[in-house]
């Protein structure tokens, strides 16, 4: 597909004009085939947010679709737990939860159903058996559903907020104090849609209770509980407090030489009700062995 930029198109966005034109795709899908190098402006490959000043020619070749529903891979996993109802997983950093913008397999999804086959569909097709999620660069516990009533029963958990969820972080900066609280609402960043924020009023309310472990010359390792489970909630609370978790660049920490490839934070455990036997269930994952490198370095 080829076309000219129109002069009164000037000024657009390229992803703005791209969904004018084929409005027949999303504007993610589109973003994926600008970022994938299926689109070109003047035989040159462009940014999304490039601006148009009309007069460009744009070439778009369309990529395959992705699967409507998730399909098995054989992907290593770290199986923690697995009863009737439930599978706990220690989730590696670098794996994507689900299927998304950009990732349409490698995911703990893919995974899960190689191993397992049959998840709970309360999530939807691409979702199958998620009930909670954890950042890409984030580690540790994450439970998943084998069926949709256990589906419906750990998501009744998790709203009523009954599931303890600990998790660790090595963080920019030396706090003073042993403990705190974070009680601010969380929502979108308007100038930066790929972010949260906890600076305006508005917002879902948000909960989050942190205490010292150990404190370095430059850092501190907290464990941080959340009573909330906002998106990046963790990330925006210990950054508002003027220390941002070490690797975490999208909101605030310095690049780190001691941890380029992902950030500082860890799920280390997981207390919920299993719903095949309402028996208390603790899921730990250990620190990975990148993580433990960095507490022991003399470096911090």
């Amino acid at each position: 597909m080829e076309w000219f930029v129109a002069p009164e198109a000037a000024g657009q966005r390229l992803d703005h004009h791209l969904q004018t034109q084929m409005p027949a795709y999303s504007r993610s899908r589109l973003q994926d085939w600008v970022r994938d190098g299926h689109v070109t402006v003047n035989a040159k490959q462009a940014k999304s947010s490039m601006l148009l000043k009309g007069g460009e020619q744009i070439h778009v070749t369309p990529a395959n679709l992705p699967p409507l529903r998730a399909v098995a891979e054989d992907l290593p996993i770290n199986v923690l737990y697995e009863d009737a109802s439930v599978i706990g997983i220690n989730k590696r950093a670098g794996m994507v939860v689900h299927a998304g913008a950009g990732n349409h397999s490698g995911t703990l999804v893919n995974a899960l159903l190689h191993r397992f086959e049959t998840l709970s569909s309360e999530g939807g097709d691409l979702r199958p058996g998620i009930v909670h999620r954890l950042d890409k660069e984030t580690s540790g516990v994450l439970v998943v559903a084998r069926t949709d009533a256990a589906h419906r029963h750990l998501a009744e958990q998790f709203q009523s907020r009954t599931v303890e969820k600990i998790y660790l972080a090595l963080v920019h900066g030396v706090i003073g104090a042993d403990t705190g609280t974070v009680d601010k609402p969380i929502t979108r960043d308007p100038s930066r849609r790929t972010r949260m924020t906890c600076k305006l009023e508005t917002g879902r309310h948000a909960l989050t209770f942190w205490k010292v472990l150990r404190r370095f010359a430059k850092h501190t390792l907290v464990e941080v509980k959340i009573g909330t489970g906002r998106t990046h909630q963790i990330r925006v609370h210990l950054s508002s407090l003027g220390h941002p978790i070490v690797g975490d660049l999208l909101y605030g920490a310095p690049v780190s030489k001691i941890l380029p490839t992902r950030f500082f934070l860890h799920a280390a455990r997981l207390t919920f009700r299993s719903p095949a036997s309402e028996a208390l269930v603790t899921l730990e994952a250990p620190l990975p062995p990148e993580l433990i490198a960095i507490i022991d370095a003399e470096q911090l």
